[in-house]
């Protein structure tokens, strides 16, 4: 429960410390005395939305601290302890608000995230409103709160176990027929390959010299009738070897007559036809090299063309082509070897698939089994809210309870769709509460529900803003009665400004404004009322302004009416 709230420096509150007892306490004052900055600045230290105008003027920073004492096992002991927060003690949530919009918030002095604020105050406390009605708000704690109400935790956790056996197996299949499907790819392409290869059957160096073979005959047709021309010079009909020879014939006959003067330029003329003689040598092997067939160029590039496509397609260098295909072809051969390993890969998927189908109809059966738990629970529900009904003047409203139940839409808590439902009328449509109920009769209805609730797993404190707007004389006695019942079970905390509900409290908060001495502005104040001044406080709001004796003596006897 709720035992200190400490609040300093927000909008009109300085400071202020609050110690709260169980069972029920009221919080009384006039209109605009600075309830909503209490509830705001308690809903700060749950984790609502920070706003830096919450500062109090002329501040940098301001500071909400809630303190609870809870047992051991309390969930919000559980979810600080899964932040890794120190639970032992009291429960202390903190939170500062700067002026500049920034905020940070503690647990047990452990800075702690926004989020995992929330998830504990959440688990803490409710507050309830015409305007803030969030156990009515969200379909999905509909669900929740008929489970509780019915009792089918036992028959909700056996849904959610199937749902992971479910979610399990999906998941076991899944990864299971993908290793089937990369097993059978990589079959069908190594086969692919290795044929593709052999097709082409690669040799090392191959490239290196299709690729010079390609440059050679790319470039024969430019050089061609170059080399022509020398051999034609060297060798051709113009040329001049055979008049050297001639000459060399006539010196050599000359030789023996003048040796010294001839034998020199015989050796050489000899130096010389031989070179000439190597010169048309080389010249027509040139000339030769030169002379291809244009089909045999483009059988070249061909060749070669597929040799570097397959190099990129496999993406080695194509000197390494054989090698792989060599490699592939050893792969396929173990493959054809381990049929039976996939063969037993597929009759595993089999016995996943079965297991799959066993999985879901598991949870088909449990979460049949929970919707009809749920739907009996739905008429004791709504025959229970029906009997707290005419007291709050709502004696020809229903409430309804909805389930729609959808067996595709499967989640961890079942098929059902929950939704409360009402009929503010007879003769008018049902729909959802929220949306065809007033603001006054939705408060009304949450009370009736939370009453019949009251034991089925509440959160150990519950807030409620002025519920009683708008109602006055039995009406506002019931809700009283219902509060106080409430109380027996929970903390509650009620602002209001129904004496009938005052007067039911163990715990009496009056709040208002007063002038700060010496500072020129004001500030709230909350004090704790003894019993004179609770019947004071009590007169007050059943005169108006003037207190008179009628209305001591009325405040008296509501008081007196709540004791016996």
């Amino acid at each position: 429960m709720l035992a200190q709230l400490a609040i300093r420096d927000i909008v009109l509150i300085d400071r202020l410390e609050l110690n709260f007892r169980s069972g029920l306490s009221v919080l009384t004052g006039e209109t605009g005395a600075g309830k909503s900055i209490l509830l705001d600045a308690f809903a700060l230290a749950l984790g609502g939305r920070g706003d830096g105008r919450l500062v109090r003027h002329g501040e940098a920073q301001g500071a909400v601290t809630a303190v609870f004492d809870l047992p051991l096992d309390h969930p919000a002991r559980r979810i600080a302890a899964e932040a890794e927060i120190d639970t032992e003690g009291d429960l202390i949530l903190r939170r500062t608000q700067m002026a500049d919009g920034r905020t940070r918030a503690f647990v047990n002095d452990q800075p702690v995230g926004v989020q995992v604020l929330r998830a504990i105050g959440a688990a803490l406390v409710e507050i309830h409103g015409q305007h803030d009605d969030r156990a009515l708000a969200d379909p999905a704690s509909h669900r929740a709160i008929l489970d509780a109400f019915g009792g089918l935790q036992t028959q909700l956790a056996k849904v959610a176990a199937a749902s992971r056996t479910v979610r399990h197996a999906r998941t076991e299949l899944a990864e299971h027929r993908a290793r089937v499907e990369a097993a059978r790819k990589e079959s069908d392409f190594l086969r692919h390959a290795v044929e593709e290869l052999a097709a082409l059957a690669p040799l090392a160096g191959e490239e290196a010299q299709l690729a010079e073979r390609r440059t050679i005959m790319q470039q024969s047709e430019k050089v061609a009738r170059e080399l022509n021309e020398a051999l034609e010079a060297v060798g051709g009909p113009h040329s001049g070897v055979p008049h050297l020879s001639a000459a060399l014939r006539k010196l050599e006959r000359r030789a023996a007559q003048l040796p010294a003067l001839v034998d020199p330029c015989v050796n050489v003329l000899d130096a010389a036809m031989v070179a000439l003689d190597e010169a048309r040598a080389v010249l027509e092997a040139a000339v030769a090299e030169t002379e291809f067939d244009p089909r045999d160029l483009e059988r070249v590039e061909e060749r070669l063309f597929a040799l570097r496509a397959a190099s990129r397609k496999y993406d080695v260098a194509a000197d390494d082509l054989a090698a792989l295909a060599e490699r592939y072809a050893g792969d396929v051969a173990a493959i054809d070897a381990g049929e039976a390993a996939l063969a037993g890969l597929e009759q595993a998927l089999a016995g996943l698939e079965q297991a799959l189908a066993t999985a879901e109809a598991a949870y088909a059966e449990a979460a049949e089994k929970l919707s009809a738990g749920r739907r009996r629970a739905a008429k004791q529900l709504d025959a229970a809210v029906k009997a707290e009904l005419p007291p709050l003047k709502l004696e020809r409203a229903r409430f309804i309870t909805e389930i729609a139940t959808d067996p595709d839409s499967r989640d961890p808590a079942g098929t059902d769709r929950v939704e409360f439902w009402a009929q503010t009328n007879p003769g008018t449509k049902p729909g959802p509460m929220m949306k065809v109920a007033s603001g006054g009769e939705l408060s009304r209805f949450m009370l009736a529900l939370k009453v019949v609730l009251a034991d089925k797993g509440s959160a150990p404190t519950l807030i409620f803003d002025e519920i009683d707007t708008g109602v006055g004389g039995a009406v506002a006695d019931a809700i009283g009665m219902r509060l106080a019942r409430l109380a027996a079970t929970v903390q509650v905390v009620a602002v209001t400004h129904a004496p009938q509900v005052a007067a039911r409290a163990e715990t009496h908060f009056l709040i208002a404004k007063a002038p700060v001495k010496g500072a020129g502005r004001v500030a709230t104040r909350v004090a704790s009322l003894p019993v004179a001044e609770r019947r004071e406080e009590i007169a007050r709001m059943l005169a108006g302004a003037t207190v008179t004796d009628e209305a001591r003596a009325a405040a008296a006897r509501l008081l007196q009416g709540a004791d016996a």
